[in-house]
């Protein structure tokens, strides 16, 4: 974003580095230099939505990001807080569960506000990874899209996948403020890979929606899945995913044919061959 992009004019002289200068951010948000140099270093209390309605519209940002903006400019004491009392990591209720094994053969992750995996039905598990079987700490779709090698086979997009899953911890850190078990997650992932480091620096946003999502399965090939995010009232900061295939395309036949499969069976029947042998 350059200066004419907000209404100003080209100031005469070099710029080393493109986008807008502090100064003329604050021009077209109608503040002092001064008062946004404090907000921007965290210095500023009690911002109005107003400011930052004007930050975010000289910015141009969606909503995503307007709505981060305000996180963000929570006061530090309140985001402190957060910190000095850690909540206790989530859980799925008895009647959650039930609910996400209730809709198999429809493949089904419920997620916490980090992408802990908290529940996942038969078809889940079938589909991704036997998350359930993992130790708790390894429930966790970040740390397995980055550290388990399966994730790799399991999405063909794998690059995609793996920047969304950056930019919805990056935006759980605006709402959560300066979470322990978030920070602990993202430094641990920083160390461990060097993508991971620079698409957090890139500080995107991205939030579960619905849309479209290859997985690949050693059995069928790839599966074009839509997904959708529901939010769970009774459970703030969880939410299910739910994949579903278009009736009547190859995905839905494929998705019928890893249901009726039985992959203790087929194991046993690959033991029994090996023996005969």
């Amino acid at each position: 974003m350059e200066p004419p992009d907000v209404g100003l004019p080209w100031r005469i002289g070099s710029r080393r580095v493109t986008g807008l200068r502090r100064e003329e951010l604050a021009l077209a948000a109608g503040v002092s230099v001064d008062y946004y140099t404090r907000l921007e270093q965290g210095r500023a209390k009690n911002v109005s939505d107003q400011v930052l309605d004007a930050l975010a519209d000289a910015l141009r940002l969606d909503e995503l990001e307007r709505a981060h903006l305000h996180n963000l400019a929570r006061p530090v004491d309140g985001r402190r807080a957060i910190a000095a009392s850690p909540a206790a990591p989530p859980k799925a209720s008895a009647a959650t569960r039930a609910m996400v094994e209730a809709l198999d053969p429809t493949p089904v992750l419920l997620h916490g506000p980090m992408l802990e995996i908290l529940a996942v039905n038969r078809m889940g598990a079938i589909l991704f990874d036997d998350f359930a079987s993992m130790p708790r700490r390894d429930r966790n779709l970040a740390r397995w899209t980055f550290l388990n090698p399966r994730a790799r086979e399991v999405y063909p997009q794998w690059d995609v996948v793996a920047a969304q899953m950056v930019a919805i911890l990056r935006r759980a850190a605006g709402v959560r403020g300066d979470s322990p078990a978030l920070n602990e997650l993202v430094g641990e992932l920083s160390i461990a890979s060097p993508q991971f480091a620079q698409w957090w620096a890139d500080h995107r946003l991205f939030q579960h929606t619905h849309g479209p999502k290859t997985v690949h399965h050693d059995l069928v090939g790839d599966l074009e899945l839509q997904y959708q995010s529901l939010l769970l009232p009774q459970e703030p900061g969880q939410y299910l995913v739910i994949y579903t295939a278009l009736s009547g395309s190859p995905t839905a036949e494929k998705l019928a044919v890893l249901s009726n499969w039985n992959p203790v069976r087929a194991e046993e029947r690959s033991a029994e061959g090996h023996s005969a042998r």
